[in-house]
């Protein structure tokens, strides 16, 4: 089929790979404790947009890029560490309680601001496009593929199972949060929580080689 190799191996593989906590899961698991399910709802599906321009730069080549030229890997991956860094001190900065803006009450352009932060995450880590780059063509036989079509339907391939299982982990995770709320206490020591955490995702990208 347009070239694919061992399609079934490639989904059993990509849903282990996706059951794998990494940085997009960490994102996802503190939006959502912190503000609940419709804010992880909207992180995950930043992710998953992320990871569609990743499947569409890889089935372009572009990717490649990244993979040959070391100047072009380090620029992508200092800004998404200065980004995260950006995100990290400014929470550990406010004063805010965490839990003040709850779950049914968040207005929509802080939905979309935490959306854009999840697909700017997963866009400007590098590992990411390298990993696609790497992962997909090993499914691929490049003798009969036929374009970019292979590269596209694996690349949904893995968005379908890796945004169900990132719903499921939003929801589940939002519960927690529900007995947390009323605590003011608990929602400060949350801010600064979740900031230290995405430093220690920036402080992972940067000395990531």
């Amino acid at each position: 089929m347009y070239g694919i190799e061992n399609y079934w191996g490639f989904l059993v593989a990509g849903i282990l790979l996706n059951l794998t906590p990494g940085a997009d899961t960490i994102y996802i698991l503190t939006r959502s404790i912190s503000q609940g399910r419709r804010a992880g709802i909207y992180s995950v599906l930043g992710i998953s947009t992320g990871v569609l321009v990743h499947t569409t730069l890889a089935s372009l080549g572009l990717s490649i890029i990244l993979a040959k030229s070391v100047v072009a890997y380090n620029i992508v991956r200092y800004v998404g560490v200065a980004y995260l860094f950006y995100l990290g001190v400014r929470m550990i900065v406010e004063k805010n309680n965490l839990f003040e803006s709850r779950d049914q009450k968040i207005a929509s352009t802080s939905l979309i601001k935490i959306y854009w932060q999840g697909l700017l995450t997963n866009v400007l880590n590098p590992k990411v496009a390298l990993f696609f780059l790497s992962f997909l063509p090993q499914f691929i036989n490049p003798e009969y593929a036929k374009g970019a079509m292979p590269f596209i339907i694996l690349g949904l391939t893995f968005l379908a199972t890796g945004t169900l299982w990132c719903l499921f982990l939003a929801s589940s995770a939002s519960l927690v949060s529900k007995t947390l709320r009323d605590n003011d206490r608990i929602g400060k020591i949350m801010q600064k929580v979740s900031g230290i955490v995405f430093i220690g995702l920036g402080i992972k990208l940067l000395s990531d080689k």
